[in-house]
């Protein structure tokens, strides 16, 4: 499908309000999903709670890419936001930990099919030059609704009771679904499906062309997979009411809207990598304020931080992934850099658990651990990127 000459247009609006919903669907579940672990006797094993949800993401990432690439991007979005919707009506009926935490590992199915057909659609039909821009854009209603959820889900629990929440979860995830009834589909030469094509192969498993984005990623997600952690605990840690425990995550995306367009802007116009030096160098800073927050003004302003830095972050890797796929891999190159986010939250969230193991006073060690991470990112955009480009060079030439 030829590509438009400006972003803005139906198509782009549907996949951005589709985004929303969906990342509103199964992030609105999460800050309730620790207490309802906690209250069936597992609060040791919060870090789960993400890693579970993260893991499947990532092996799903592999199918998505391929399937995107050959059956098209409008089916896999389907099946990613079909998983989501049933999960809703799943949880209620969960009655203890194990099965609860199987549960968040069938429910990462979902993210590891839906943002992978959304970015290759959104890829085809924005301009070359525009496209950190459009990423900023895309991103920015999908954090909207990342924040919107965790804000939205503990208030709906309270009014309504539990299951009401776990139900409207799956209602956002329909939703999502319908309003791209009637949208073409951008893939050109689409293959009907077959279960032959569920057969990955070595080589269909990762991009190696897309190393770079995919490294930086994994290593700052890292921050966001403890914060969608621990953020609620250290909530309540600084005087937040139970209701108000996602406040983190409303500031945070608030703070990162203006930014990612900003960002996407100048990532399209200064280059990608000049863009990702300053937003991994800001989550580190962002990260050593949450690690000594101990009041509510510091809990915000670091949430602020923590919102721009992101916000510069993710869109400019997404841009840079594109810019560096094969059009005719897109998929591919797409699944391969999810992969690197989901482990990076995995990781992030697992290993921030375990440090803090519900002991108020290891939440500075964790989070001073995500800036160590942060760090590294930061390194490897000034010094590794020659490393890189020698062995990969094979790849980038064909």
């Amino acid at each position: 499908m030829t590509e438009q000459k400006s972003i803005f247009s139906t198509q782009f609006f549907l996949l951005c309000l589709s985004s929303f919903l969906f990342f509103a669907s199964f992030n609105m579940i999460i800050p309730d999903l620790y207490d309802y672990l906690t209250s069936m006797g597992g609060g040791e094993k919060k870090g789960y709670i993400i890693a579970l949800f993260t893991i499947t993401a990532g092996l799903s990432r592999p199918f998505s890419g391929k399937l995107s690439d050959t059956i098209g991007r409008i089916p896999v979005m389907v099946i990613g936001a079909g998983v989501c919707f049933a999960m809703g009506f799943v949880y209620p009926i969960v009655g203890s930990v194990w099965a609860l935490l199987l549960l968040r590992f069938f429910h990462g199915f979902s993210t590891g099919f839906k943002p992978t057909g959304t970015s290759a659609y959104i890829a085809d039909i924005v301009p070359v030059h525009r496209r950190g821009e459009a990423m900023g854009y895309s991103g920015l209603f999908g954090s909207i609704g990342m924040a919107a959820g965790p804000s939205l889900g503990p208030k709906i629990t309270a009014a309504f009771g539990l299951n009401t929440m776990f139900y409207t979860s799956s209602v956002l995830a329909l939703l999502s679904v319908i309003i791209l009834i009637g949208m073409k589909e951008t893939l050109s030469n689409k293959q009907r499906f077959h279960p032959r094509l569920l057969k990955v192969n070595k080589d269909e498993i990762l991009e190696p062309r897309v190393f770079n984005p995919s490294l930086v990623f994994m290593l700052t997600a890292f921050s966001f997979g403890a914060a969608l952690t621990l953020m609620p605990d250290l909530a309540i840690e600084v005087g937040f009411d139970q209701d108000d425990k996602g406040v983190f995550f409303g500031v945070f995306v608030v703070s990162s809207l203006l930014i990612r367009i900003v960002a996407g802007k100048a990532s399209d116009k200064f280059g990608r990598v000049i863009v990702l030096k300053i937003a991994a160098f800001a989550i580190v800073i962002a990260d050593i304020m949450v690690a000594f927050t101990t009041t509510q003004p510091m809990l915000i302003a670091s949430s602020i931080a923590f919102g721009i830095a992101v916000g510069m972050n993710t869109p400019t890797i997404y841009a840079w992934t594109i810019d560096l796929s094969l059009d005719s891999a897109r998929g591919k190159g797409i699944a391969t850099m999810y992969i690197a986010l989901e482990i990076g939250i995995g990781l992030g969230a697992y290993i921030a658990g375990h440090i803090y193991s519900n002991e108020a006073e290891n939440l500075r060690t964790a989070f001073l651990a995500c800036a160590g991470m942060a760090f590294l990112a930061f390194l490897f955009l000034n010094f590794g990127l020659n490393w890189s480009k020698r062995v990969f060079h094979k790849y980038l030439t064909t």
